[in-house]
């Protein structure tokens, strides 16, 4: 092989390792996303109970590449955990609705027809002449409508229904809470694949670069300018470069599965990730400012409030069954035998009645201290919260600011090893350097790439996480944070 085709394949292969980098720094174009009529095949079997137990019913055979605001629209879409949720919320309100049922009068109505045959008429009449005797049957018709309310419940009745609406604030708070949570979880199994993707890409020029160096020590053996000991050198290289792209190529794999499992995909689809590899946005607010603003918006705090309003509402409907209460009502009823002709008779009933419970064995009042003790465990549970989202907001920030120098650093790292390879091929080529330097050049610049991967990937990470310790406060259209 000659000097000027190894040299035309190192400027190729050293052309292949910048556009690498170029895609890892966001320079690349990326792939057209499909339209959301084509994202119609990744939704999952419409019925839930769907259980698949054929092998071609589980055998991938769709691959698509999606954005991140795609893959957020099908986990809010598809996710079960948020649809369980939902279910949930659904079902809370539903008990505030049974809990305000106690507003309004219940009213009931009974219908009754009834036909007799007397044994003791019949018994009476075997002892009489017969035009003594009278009618051993009888068809009567009943009616009665009936109507009570509960007029005092010692606060009880209000108690139950404020306990049933923070039950059902809760609600909607543990579903805003699982939808942030869904997304940061969604972004990171994203940011996963990216990386993963970009780690392939990485190997494979690495696998290329290191066949290049074996042809080069090869064509210097054949020339008597190398030596066997270079020969072998560059072949452990090559076989540990094919290593890692194996490797590589399986964590891809994994990360491509774990972000169908999060958004429910289709048993039979994969995804892709169609962004590139960019720094996603600013995050301008400082560390002082954005721990207030987390303390401010953060529905788990929130959470653990109306769980304490809720224990003690509980607390009130548990000693309101020590409480007189008062119950009035009436009921209006007919009565009509069809045996005579005579008019139905009617009749009706007003009355109250006051129940009150003296002594139960102290159960109303134990069951008052379970609620105190649930009311103290949520203001602790408070504190807690708010100290571990100080700390959330910290390493956050902090991972933030040193991904920002990382970037930096390693983005003049790149340059320098790319350089580097080039001057280590150049006199290995022209018999000055050693197929150990172009070797250690190869792994600088993997090693630089993955470091520069590495930073870009921490950084968006980071303001995913601040975006989600926030309780999801978004970027502007400029990649700037806004309060």
């Amino acid at each position: 092989m000659g000097q000027q085709s190894i040299c035309q394949q190192s400027n190729l292969l050293l052309g292949s390792l910048v556009g690498v980098l170029i895609t890892l720094t966001g320079g690349a174009i990326a792939q057209p996303a499909p339209t959301a009529s084509e994202l119609l095949p990744l939704n999952p079997h419409p019925d839930p109970l769907y259980l698949p137990s054929r092998p071609d019913q589980v055998k991938i055979d769709l691959d698509r590449p999606i954005t991140l605001n795609e893959a957020l629209e099908l986990a809010r879409r598809n996710n079960r955990q948020l649809q369980i949720l939902e279910a949930q919320l659904q079902q809370s309100r539903a008990v505030l609705r049974q809990a305000e049922a106690a507003l309004y009068p219940t009213i009931s109505l009974q219908l009754g027809i009834n036909r007799t045959d007397s044994a003791a008429i019949r018994l009476q009449n075997a002892q009489l002449p017969p035009p003594l005797r009278a009618n051993s049957t009888s068809n009567t018709w009943t009616s009665t409508v009936q109507l009570g309310y509960n007029l005092f419940t010692a606060g009880q009745r209000d108690a139950s229904i404020k306990a049933a609406q923070e039950q059902v604030r809760n609600a909607e708070l543990d579903l805003q809470r699982e939808l942030e949570q869904l997304r940061q979880e969604v972004t990171n199994a994203y940011y996963n694949i990216q990386q993963a993707e970009a780690l392939v890409r990485i190997a494979e020029a690495a696998v290329q670069n290191s066949q290049v160096s074996l042809r080069d020590a090869i064509a210097r053996e054949r020339t008597g300018l190398g030596t066997q000991f270079e020969v072998l050198t560059a072949q452990v290289q090559l076989a540990n470069n094919q290593q890692q792209l194996v490797q590589a190529q399986s964590q891809l794999q994994t990360a491509q599965r774990q972000l169908a499992q999060v958004l429910s995909l289709n048993d039979k689809a994969n995804v892709r990730a169609a962004d590139p590899i960019r720094v996603v946005g600013e995050w301008t607010l400082s560390l002082e400012e954005t721990i207030a603003l987390a303390l401010r918006q953060r529905v788990e705090l929130e959470q653990q409030l109306t769980q304490r309003n809720a224990a003690l509402q509980q607390r009130r409907v548990a000693l309101a069954n020590l409480q007189p209460q008062l119950v009035v009502g009436g009921s209006f009823n007919t009565l009509d035998d069809l045996t005579d002709r005579r008019a139905p008779r009617w009749g009706y009933t007003i009355g109250g009645q006051l129940n009150w419970t003296l002594f139960d064995g102290g159960v109303s009042r134990a069951s008052a201290a379970q609620q105190e003790s649930a009311a103290a465990i949520a203001e602790a549970q408070y504190a807690a919260f708010r100290n571990l989202i100080r700390f959330q907001v910290e390493q956050a920030y902090y991972t933030l600011k040193s991904s920002q120098e990382n970037i930096r650093t390693s983005e003049v790292a790149v340059r320098q090893a790319t350089e580097g390879l080039r001057l280590a091929r150049l006199r290995f080529q022209a018999g000055v350097g050693t197929q150990l330097e172009v070797s250690n050049a190869e792994t600088a610049l993997v090693q630089a790439q993955s470091n520069l991967l590495s930073a870009t990937i921490e950084y968006n990470r980071a303001i995913a996480a601040l975006q989600r310790f926030v309780s999801g406060l978004p970027l502007s259209p400029q990649g700037t944070v806004t309060p």
